[in-house]
């Protein structure tokens, strides 16, 4: 069973678009289970990341087996996760990489597969230095037209969602 963690933005919450449509794409595979959270009433990044960190504790999932997914804040919180403990995916949304005020700017995404999908027009987070991020882990990335939200990409999102997931529950036979 494969868990994927859906976690959303600053602003957003566990109903928004992006997070929903994604819910929907991990319910139509076997064996996945989606876990769509919830950090309403926490501000703070780091708070956020204990909050994840304890859930995923709580819940008793294997690292190895689960994806985890999120735009913006939700991208950096789980690159941030992988960095302490390696997971089977991380599908990054406009990760909010390079923010000064994050506990920690640039983290080394550990995952057996990664996915980043970032607008050229991203005016909340910059490209470089995901661009960099990836670059410098030789990362999946896939840059597009399109600002923050990524409301304009969605379709895309979607199809290299699944397109993702579908590696993930593959067993990788060259280990």
């Amino acid at each position: 069973m494969m868990t994927v963690y859906l976690s959303h933005g600053l602003e957003s919450g566990p109903g928004a678009l992006k997070t929903q449509a994604m819910k929907g794409i991990a319910q139509k595979l076997d064996d996945c289970e989606p876990v769509v959270m919830d950090y309403r009433g926490i501000a703070e990044p780091q708070q956020r990341l204990e909050y994840l960190l304890r859930v995923l504790a709580e819940r008793g999932d294997d690292p190895a087996q689960c994806v985890l997914a999120g735009s913006s804040l939700g991208g950096w919180l789980s690159a941030a996760v992988s960095a302490q403990q390696p997971v089977l995916g991380c599908f990054l949304l406009a990760p909010a990489l390079g923010l000064a005020d994050y506990p920690e700017t640039s983290p080394v995404i550990q995952a057996q597969h990664s996915h980043i999908i970032h607008g050229w027009r991203d005016d909340v987070v910059a490209p470089e230095p995901v661009i960099e991020r990836a670059r410098l882990q030789r990362l999946s990335l896939r840059m597009v037209d399109d600002d923050h939200r990524l409301h304009a990409s969605l379709e895309t999102i979607l199809c290299d969602f699944e397109r993702f997931l579908c590696q993930c529950a593959t067993p990788n036979h060259y280990d």
